[in-house]
């Protein structure tokens, strides 16, 4: 059974890679909640969204988003399997084309409102799919959204912030930088959107964290890595609720969502 926004916690979900459980939380400012998470046990595919555009639009655009990405890979994952040889290309062209497919549909929406280029209900995504038991994951992003690993009592950030603020820093430039918060792009506003795609070889242990930037925004890596640390499959709520509540009393001012991947062995 899949998992689809849960605003409390509940059982968690067997993967082949693991077990996984997310947790989102509307935080200490906001009134909505425009984050969407996903967890797709059949699919062993686990998503997160960070929407924006309004009170509604926002978490109809992350919602729609998953929805689209999702109803792509499980048709694409139901038709004969490739040979070996083009597993892996086969797996990277599904995500590539699926978030594509959503864009483009997310972006058609936007028109018939509408809503001028670069304009209207738009949504961060980040995620991770593993097609074949055993095999790599194949991770897709678009925004600010986050991907960790925890391995062997090392924290690394798979992905990368597409926003002014990274670009800024990874130019080099001075103070005063730009707002954190300013996407180079995202899911539906524009016509065309470019995912950063890459794949990742599961070991056991591993930890994966997919959360919102109202997770990772005002906590340190040191912080975060200490609760994943405390991981194992069976405290994973815990962790989650940890993980949000240490995301409150940092600061943040945003939706907080957690999502954990603990990696079987």
């Amino acid at each position: 059974m899949s998992t689809w926004k849960q605003l409390s916690p509940s059982a968690l979900h067997h993967l082949d890679m693991g077990v996984a459980f997310g947790l989102t939380d509307v935080g200490t400012i906001r009134e909505a909640n425009q984050d969407n998470f996903f967890i797709a046990p059949e699919l062993a595919l686990v998503v997160v969204a960070d929407g924006m555009g309004g009170h509604d639009a926002g978490e109809i655009a992350s919602a729609d988003a998953i929805t689209l990405v999702h109803g792509f890979i499980r048709t694409a994952q139901s038709q004969a399997a490739p040979a070996a040889t083009d597993a892996a290309l086969h797996a990277m062209t599904t995500l590539h084309d699926a978030v594509e497919f959503a864009n483009e549909r997310m972006y058609r929406t936007n028109r018939a409102n509408h809503q001028p280029e670069g304009a209207g209900m738009g949504t961060t995504l980040t995620g991770m799919w593993q097609p074949a038991p055993h095999g790599p994951l194949f991770i897709f992003h678009v925004g600010d959204s986050r991907l960790y690993c925890f391995r062997h009592g090392r924290l690394t950030q798979l992905t990368r912030d597409q926003t002014l603020y990274q670009q800024a820093l990874e130019a080099g430039m001075k103070e005063p930088l730009p707002a954190r918060n300013l996407l180079l792009q995202a899911m539906g506003p524009a016509r065309d959107v470019k995912p950063d795609l890459q794949t990742q070889v599961v070991a056991p242990g591993d930890v994966y964290l997919l959360c919102s930037d109202g997770l990772y925004g005002n906590s340190t890596p040191e912080a975060i890595a200490g609760i994943l640390a405390r991981a194992t499959s069976d405290n994973l709520p815990q962790c989650c609720a940890d993980l949000v509540a240490m995301a409150k009393r940092d600061g943040s001012r945003d939706n907080i969502t957690a999502v954990l991947v603990r990696c079987n062995g």
